[in-house]
């Protein structure tokens, strides 16, 4: 079956390529968590705020919260591979599409709505904070924030894909 530019064989079916990219931009998601939670700081002011202010004192809560956060994003981002490869289907094949769809969803809200309100900020339609850290925000808008949407969106469409491929739709 022919999907885009290239026959399924040669690269992959389309749902597969997405999940391998979802697998991909989550497990760099989870990299930086990891990072950041092992003590790195390269980045971290693109955080900003009160986020930036406790990873930086490194209290014990804050870096189990990094930790935790970099295993779910790793938990979120095998999702990607699992919809799409054998060994995530058999007596998973109902479990693993229903987290990918709601690790999807939350994805896409979480990166979609920030950045539609950022962009308005950035915009002037809706009027910044005057202790606004523009760094900060710039950089959510445009790198952190659709990352999220990003992942979001390829994950949904390598459960949605993969299911049509296996005629379960």
């Amino acid at each position: 079956m022919e999907h885009g530019w290239v026959s399924g064989d040669q690269q992959g079916t389309w749902a597969e390529r997405c999940g391998y990219v979802a697998f991909g931009l989550g497990v760099g998601h989870a990299a930086v968590s990891f990072y950041w939670g092992a003590g790195g700081d390269w980045l971290l002011d693109t955080v900003g705020g009160e986020l930036e202010r406790l990873a930086r004192e490194r209290g014990a809560g804050m870096v189990a919260l990094v930790w935790g956060t970099g295993t779910l994003k790793l938990f979120a981002a095998v999702l990607g591979l699992a919809v799409v490869r054998r060994w995530g289907r058999g007596r998973w094949r109902r479990v693993v599409p229903a987290l990918a769809w709601t690790a999807s969803a939350v994805l896409v809200l979480y990166g979609g709505t920030l950045v539609v309100v950022q962009a308005l900020v950035e915009l002037g339609v809706i009027e910044a904070a005057p202790d606004v850290d523009w760094q900060a925000l710039r950089w959510h808008l445009y790198l952190w924030d659709p990352w999220f949407l990003a992942w979001g969106l390829l994950l949904g469409a390598a459960v949605w894909g993969s299911a049509r491929e296996r005629g379960d739709s």
